[in-house]
């Protein structure tokens, strides 16, 4: 089993079931054994009684030889009492109080058990509309987002996956020009991606500079009229600035919606590439292609072999699983999708030889596709034959044809924890560096080498450990010495590669994926806004089904930076040494400074916490513990170390999300009966309080009084300054952004939205 240290860390650290005493109970082997037997037992439903035990070694020949890995829910919980699998869900929003709050408790089901949630809101009426039943006037479906985003924050998943959720409304909503800007403010609806759903009216609209019509969900009623081009010329303008909304080609989607007699797909899950009706969950898997080159050539056999498995693997998932709601499991068992895809296609380019940023490379990659497509379906169809077809098969557009047992089988999604494990590429995704610096233990730095590109430089003689250091600087081969061209050519980078062969690869894939294809279009800093609304245009005449792009810098907190260099201007943030985080230091604490103090009731007694700011914002943490005793270092050193990280740089949101949600008994068993703050334990009371403090010096602004800066005010912290806090707030590594998610390749921390 070829586990890197780093893949066995994270495994540890996020997926292996633990004893009583939060210790590892199970190695990597005993995980994958434990996956394989829940899932190969469903056989026996179907009169296969004497495969399980085969059907059990392979799966797990499967997942150990890192050929096919499921998503993070089925790995974490199959075989194990949660027994939750799937990751992709959608709920509906109805446009009622009782709907809404009904789909609230139940994204915090789902998210409770490890799954990421997808929303329509376009069923609710715009701001301002009256209400009759009450005879008042409705807030509008930001206002309700902000609700999910709330509670979503108040549920940890498990203490294994951080709530994530999918926000859509359609371009012909009345508060569509107030959604395109409504994460503008980037601490707001930040458990949200969120994307605008298009129609092919609005962008042929968009093409003759003509206007569209705006609908009131509740009644139909057309109630008003944009022009086209200046509500996508908004859409493109708020992408470049922080890279939302993205763009969900709605009609499109569901023009491919396999059984449209049950519903109409409003909504997708959290990172786009799996459309959904209301109610419905796909269970995704992922095939590495780095394991499939053999000789310099596909091993189309061996890939075939493993298709067949998967979508076998992926059928008994469904009936494996045990969903957090009846309505899910009756709509899930319904149409059966599952979503099979894949990693490592930048690896196996490499290996290939054949540039990303090439007709050659996109040719192959829809080769590729259109081989597991066919394999897929021929495999699903066997399927049907052995098991009968998905119940809604007659009620389908297959109808009339051959029965499937799945009404979907393949869909590109973002592998970012899971193509860690298999030490591959993410998805069809571009490499997003060739050589990073990665933090190990004692604060020692190790530089990690992609392993086809350390031995195609050791056997063309120009490997030396002084060219990978200068490299892992900015990921990238540009401006590298000593490197052959053509080495140069085929091992490209994300941000080597154009924004239109991003969409042209994207494409390729989509032509054979039923579900669609999660993928970002990396821009450069210095891109100008033309150039994001050329590459919305272009996936749309290619037949994507949505887009999303990232701007290197786009972001105050930088989430995509490699090595020293994070493309951004000379002047707006100079170049830093490889581990930037490593590298800070905090400023020195000035003389005075301003802020107030709360008291806490915890479960030893009384904690006081105080929060300060400077001119540059929220400085310094103090805590003090009253009479009943308590544990005063962990606090102090708790204090400390917050100190130093806000007064060097560190986002103070990123810091709060840290603390928020630790739990202890001793705190959670005692009752707050004098009307301060509920908490659940001392890390989450100072989380919170730093999070009042945040929100009181928002609301004040220029009222804060004189005596800290010269102006009586405090500004935010500087662009420069939040820039530097975009490493990984676990471990301080390099977040690589892709397909709505902030993935580390260094611990294995992800978050989407």
């Amino acid at each position: 089993m070829e586990l890197s240290a780093n893949a066995l860390e994270v495994l540890r650290k996020r997926y292996f079931i633990r004893d009583e005493n939060g210790d590892p109970a199970e190695d990597a082997p005993g995980m994958f054994r434990r996956v394989a037997g829940a899932i190969a037992a469903v056989e026996s439903r179907y009169g296969g009684e004497d495969r399980v035990s085969e059907l059990s070694d392979a799966f797990y020949r499967m997942m150990a030889e890192l050929r096919f890995m499921p998503n993070s829910p089925t790995l974490m919980n199959a075989g194990r009492p949660l027994g939750q699998l799937s990751a992709c869900f959608v709920l509906p929003v109805g446009d009622s109080m009782e709907e809404i709050f009904d789909a609230v408790k139940h994204a915090a089901l789902i998210h409770k058990s490890g799954g990421g949630t997808g929303f329509s809101f376009s069923r609710l009426r715009s701001a301002g509309e009256s209400v009759r039943s009450t005879g008042g006037v409705a807030s509008g479906p930001i206002s309700f987002m902000k609700v999910f985003n709330a509670a979503t924050d108040a549920v940890k998943q498990g203490g294994t996956r951080r709530g994530a959720n999918m926000g859509i409304l359609r371009v012909d909503h009345p508060d569509i020009l107030d959604f395109i800007r409504c994460k503008e403010d980037s601490a707001q609806l930040n458990n949200f991606n969120i994307s605008v759903a298009v129609t092919e009216e609005f962008m042929r609209a968009v093409e003759q500079d003509g206007e569209y019509e705006l609908i009131a969900p509740q009644n139909g009623r057309v109630v008003g009229r944009l022009r086209a081009t200046d509500v996508f010329g908004r859409i493109v303008s708020m992408a470049w600035k922080n890279g939302e909304p993205g763009i969900v080609f709605i009609d499109r989607i569901n023009r491919d919606n396999p059984v449209p007699a049950l519903g109409e797909v409003e909504s997708t899950n959290p990172c786009g590439e799996q459309p959904l009706l209301p109610y419905e969950s796909c269970n995704l898997g992922s095939i590495n292609l780095e394991r499939f080159v053999a000789d310099g050539a596909v091993d189309y056999i061996l890939l075939g072999e493993t298709v067949d498995l998967a979508v076998r693997f992926l059928d008994d998932v469904i009936d494996a699983n045990r969903y957090p709601l009846p309505e899910i499991d009756a709509m899930t068992r319904a149409t059966r999708k599952v979503g099979l895809g894949v990693m490592g296609f930048a690896g196996m380019l490499y290996e290939l030889g054949v540039p990303y940023d090439s007709d050659e490379g996109v040719a192959l990659g829809e080769r590729i596709m259109s081989f597991i497509e066919e394999r897929a379906i021929a495999a699903s169809r066997a399927l049907a034959s052995e098991r009968g077809a998905f119940p809604a098969f007659g009620e389908s557009r297959f109808a009339d044809g051959e029965p499937v047992r799945n009404a979907t089988v393949t869909t590109i999604a973002p592998t970012g924890t899971i193509s860690l494990i298999c030490g591959a590429s993410s998805g069809i995704e571009p490499l997003f560096a060739l050589s990073y610096v990665r933090n190990v233990m004692d604060g020692a730095r190790l530089t990690e080498v992609n392993a086809c590109f350390e031995r195609v430089a050791r056997e063309r003689g120009f490997y030396s450990p002084a060219l990978m250091d200068e490299i892992a600087r900015t990921g990238s081969l540009r401006g590298a010495s000593g490197i052959p061209e053509d080495v140069r050519r085929v091992f490209v980078t994300a941000h080597d590669v154009s924004p239109e062969y991003h969409i042209r690869m994207q494409a390729a894939f989509q032509r054979h994926t039923d579900n669609a294809v999660s993928k970002t279009v990396n821009f450069p800093a210095d891109a100008p806004e033309e150039s994001v609304r050329k590459v919305f245009m272009l996936a749309w005449s290619l037949s994507c089904k949505g887009v999303t792009i990232y701007r290197d810098g786009s972001r105050d907190s930088q989430v995509l930076s490699a090595g020293a260099e994070s493309a951004q201007t000379e002047e707006s943030h100079p170049a830093q040494e490889p581990d930037t985080l490593a590298a800070l230091s905090p400023r020195e604490r000035p003389r005075t400074t301003w802020g107030f103090t709360e008291k806490v009731k915890i479960g030893c007694g009384n904690l006081y916490i105080t929060a300060n700011f400077d001119e540059n914002g929220l400085c310094e943490v103090f805590t003090n513990l009253g009479r009943g005793g308590g544990c005063p270092s962990q606090s102090e050193a708790t204090s400390r170390l917050l100190s130093m990280s806000l007064r060097a740089g560190m986002s103070p949101e990123v810091l709060i999300e840290q603390l928020r949600g630790i739990r202890c008994l001793a705190t959670m068993r005692r009752k707050n009966t004098d009307g301060g703050i509920e908490v659940l334990s001392c890390p989450d009371a100072i989380g919170r309080v730093l999070q009042k403090a945040l929100d009181m010096r928002r609301r004040l602004g220029d009222a804060i009084p004189a005596g800290t800066a010269g102006d009586g005010a405090l500004p935010e912290p500087s662009k420069k300054d939040t820039a530097r806090s975009g490493g990984c707030p676990e471990c301080g590594g390099k977040l690589e952004y892709e397909g709505g998610c902030a993935v580390c390749r260094s611990c294995g921390y992800s978050k989407c939205g």
